[in-house]
This record gives structure tokens, C-alpha cells and sequence, in this order.
């Protein structure tokens, strides 16, 4: 049984940093796609970034990139969201999803592609 752990959400001020932990079992993680989503009430959840267990190929999405940097450490079955200049916009629950497959593409940051998800964690940013 797949389990997803998410860690690190917090209140922040904007342009301050968050690093938030995505934490797998039950499963290999070499065979699966991590992704991140954000989702904020009276909004569909939206595709932050995906990471692949198996290559390390990315994807962000525009609002994101550059700000924003996924990575794994296949020897926690972990996967790490660092979020940098944070904006009120980013505000909402973030939650992990895995789904199995190999190099990510745009399309894996579709929330109706995946399956299994963690609890989510709260990100606020506001002064």
C-alpha cells in the first residue's frame, strides 16, 4: 500500500523560503513519477512540478520556475520541494501525488493522472 507523508508547510513572510518533504512507502521509487500540487479553495488543484524515480527529469510550472526546485533522495524515498522569493500567491495546500512511469513531460502535472496522495501541508505566505 502506497503511503505519502508531506512535511514542512508553515507561515511565512513573501520572499522568505519553505522546503517542503514528500516522504514515500510501499512503493520503488525509481519506478514512479512525484509530483506536487497546490490547491486553494474554490479552485481546481494545480500542478506545481513532477520529478521522475526514475531518469531525475523535471518539470515546473511557469509560475514556479526559477523560484522553485524539486529533488529526490531515492535513499529516503523522498522527494524535496524547495520553494524560494515566495509570493502570496503561493498560499494554499500542497499536496504529493506518485504515479508510475518513467521522464515526466507537461503532462504530468494533471492531478487526474494520479492515484494516490499524501494528507497535504499548508503553505501561507503574508506579511
Amino acid at each position: 500500500q502506497v503511503q505519502l507523508v508531506e512535511s514542512g508547510g508553515g507561515l511565512v513572510q513573501p520572499g522568505d523560503s519553505l522546503r517542503l518533504s514528500c516522504t514515500a512507502s510501499g512503493l520503488t521509487m525509481g519506478l514512479y513519477i512525484i509530483a506536487w500540487f497546490r490547491q486553494v479553495p474554490g479552485k481546481e488543484r494545480q500542478g506545481i512540478s513532477c520529478i521522475s524515480g526514475s531518469d531525475n527529469s523535471t518539470y515546473y510550472a511557469d509560475s514556479v520556475k526559477s523560484r522553485f526546485t524539486i529533488s529526490r533522495d531515492m535513499t529516503k524515498n523522498t522527494v524535496y520541494l524547495q520553494m524560494n522569493s515566495l509570493k502570496p500567491e503561493d498560499t494554499g495546500v500542497y499536496y504529493c501525488a506518485v504515479r508510475r512511469g518513467r521522464r515526466v513531460t507537461r503532462g504530468d502535472l494533471s492531478w487526474k493522472l494520479y492515484r494516490d496522495w499524501g494528507q497535504g501541508t499548508q503553505v501561507t505566505v503574508s506579511s
